[in-house]
C-alpha cells in the first residue's frame, strides 16, 4: 500500500484521485484542498483579493464565462458531460456541476480533505528509499496545530491560473484610471461606458474584450501576435502592443496614444508551488518548471509529479494520461530511465522547441498540436492501451473549433458539436 499526497481538489487533483482509488489494493489517496468545495479554478467567486478564510481567491472566472473549447472535447475519457443539454460551449458552473458529478460517480469524497492548507512538503531519504513530510494545517483555524504526515509519494495539482503575471510597463503607476489583471475580472458593467484597454490578445484577452464591448464606449485590444482575423464589434480595435503610461495615457508601440479610464492586464499566471521546500530541488524560471521528465515526473525524485502544467491543450484528456502515466511508474508497471536519461530528454525536448520550433523560453511546457501525440507517447510508455483520450476525433474537433475561434471570434462559441460512434 502507496500512501500518495495529491495538493489541490481541481480537475487535475480529482482526476489523480479517481485513477488511486480504483486501486485500492495499492494505492490510499489524501487530496488536500485549501478551499471549501472541490473544483479549483471552475470555482467562481464575485470577491477578488482574498475569501473569507484569508486564502488568496483562487478562481479567475468571470461571471458570464463560458468555456472556449466544446465540451466534446472537455471531458475526462470515461465520464461524457451532459451538463448544459445540446450547448457545446458550457458556462463555468456547469463545468464546476460536471467535476462535483465526477467526485460523485467515483465515490470521491472519502479521500478529500476540504478547508486543509499544505503548508511544506519535504523530501526525507533514509537508506536511498524517498518518502515525503507533509505539512497540513486546517484553512479554518491558522493558529491550529499543523498535522503532519509521511508519504510515499505527492502529486502536485494545484492549478497554473490563480497567480496573476504583473507585466513591468513604463509609468504604469502614473495611470489615473483602474487596473486589474483579468484574474480579478469578473462583471462587464463595471465598465459601463469607460474606454478600456486590454493588454494580451491570449484567450482571456479576446473573451473579455467580446465580454466588455456591450457595455464599455470602447474597448482596445492591444497585443503583438497577428491580428486576430474575424468580424470584431464596432466598438472594439486592435492595436499594438504598450510601450508606455503617462496619467490617464496609454502609448502604443507604434507611436499611437489613446485617453483610458481603465487598463485590464491580460498577461497570463505563474507557476506557484510555495509548499515545497528547497530539498525539493524544484525551479521555475520563466515558466520553466525543472526538472521535469515529460513536464511530469521529477527526474531526481520521481515519487514527486506535477500533473496539469502544460497548456493549449484539451486538458481533462491530457490530464487522465498524466495521470496514469505517474501511477504506472509508481506501481513499476513502467521503468523509468536513469535521471541522466531522463534529464537529457528534458533538454531534448526544450531545444527542439527553441531552436526548431524558434518558440520563446516561457513557452517551455505549451504544447498545442503537439499534445495529442503526446498523450498516446504517455500511455505508450505506461504501458496503457490507448482509450478514448487519444481518439482522432477529438484532434479534429479540436483543429475545427481553433479554426473557427479564429475566423468567427464573436460568436463561434454558438456552434453546436454533436459526436457520434465513439
Amino acid at each position: 500500500m502507496m500512501k500518495v499526497a495529491v495538493i489541490g481538489g481541481g480537475a487535475a487533483g480529482l482526476c489523480a484521485a479517481r485513477y488511486l482509488s480504483a486501486k485500492p489494493s495499492l494505492f490510499q489517496a489524501t487530496v488536500y484542498e485549501q478551499s471549501d468545495q472541490v473544483g479549483g479554478t471552475w470555482v467562481y467567486r464575485d470577491d477578488v483579493g482574498t475569501d473569507k478564510y484569508g486564502q488568496p481567491i483562487h478562481s479567475s472566472m468571470y461571471s458570464r464565462l463560458r468555456t472556449n473549447l466544446p465540451k466534446e472535447v472537455m471531458l475526462f475519457p470515461d465520464l461524457p458531460i451532459v451538463e448544459g443539454d445540446k450547448t457545446s460551449f458550457i458556462k463555468h458552473s456547469e463545468v464546476l456541476q460536471y467535476l462535483n458529478r465526477y467526485v460523485t460517480t467515483f465515490d470521491l469524497h472519502k479521500c478529500i480533505q476540504l478547508l486543509t492548507r499544505v503548508e511544506s512538503v519535504k523530501p526525507v531519504t533514509k537508506s536511498g528509499k524517498t518518502t515525503w513530510e507533509v505539512t497540513a494545517r486546517s484553512a479554518v483555524d491558522p493558529d491550529s496545530s499543523p498535522s503532519v504526515n509521511q508519504f510515499d509519494a505527492v502529486m502536485v495539482c494545484n492549478g497554473q491560473y490563480a497567480v496573476p503575471n504583473w507585466p513591468i510597463i513604463p509609468g504604469l503607476e502614473t495611470f489615473t484610471g483602474k487596473v486589474i489583471h483579468s484574474h480579478d475580472y469578473r462583471h462587464p458593467e463595471h465598465f459601463q461606458g469607460q474606454t478600456v484597454v486590454l493588454l494580451g490578445a491570449g484567450n482571456s484577452g479576446v473573451d473579455i474584450s467580446l465580454d466588455l464591448h456591450v457595455h464599455a464606449k470602447r474597448v482596445y485590444l492591444s497585443h503583438l501576435h497577428p491580428p486576430v482575423q474575424g468580424v470584431l464589434p464596432g466598438n472594439m480595435q486592435q492595436v499594438s502592443g504598450i510601450k508606455a503610461v503617462r496619467g490617464s495615457s496609454v502609448d502604443f508601440s507604434d507611436g499611437r496614444s489613446v485617453e483610458a479610464d481603465a487598463l485590464i492586464l491580460c498577461t497570463g499566471y505563474l507557476y506557484n508551488f510555495p509548499f515545497l521546500t528547497p530539498e525539493c530541488e524544484v525551479t521555475v524560471d520563466r515558466k520553466r518548471v525543472s526538472p521535469l521528465y515529460k513536464h511530469v515526473i521529477h527526474t531526481k525524485f520521481p515519487s514527486l509529479s506535477f500533473v496539469g502544467l502544460v497548456w493549449r491543450v484539451c486538458p481533462f484528456l491530457l490530464m487522465s494520461c498524466q495521470v496514469r502515466f505517474v501511477i504506472s511508474a509508481l506501481e513499476e508497471r513502467m521503468t523509468l530511465p536513469s535521471k541522466e536519461e531522463m534529464d537529457a530528454d528534458t533538454q531534448k525536448d526544450y531545444d527542439y522547441r527553441c531552436k526548431v520550433l524558434k518558440m520563446p523560453h516561457h513557452y517551455a511546457h505549451k504544447l498545442g498540436d503537439m499534445q495529442w501525440e503526446y498523450c498516446k507517447e504517455l500511455l505508450r510508455l505506461a504501458n496503457v492501451d490507448e482509450d478514448d483520450a487519444t481518439k482522432p476525433i477529438f484532434e479534429e474537433l479540436y483543429v475545427d473549433c481553433a479554426h473557427w475561434r479564429n475566423e468567427d471570434p464573436l460568436n463561434y462559441k454558438n456552434r453546436r458539436y454533436e459526436l457520434t460512434g465513439i
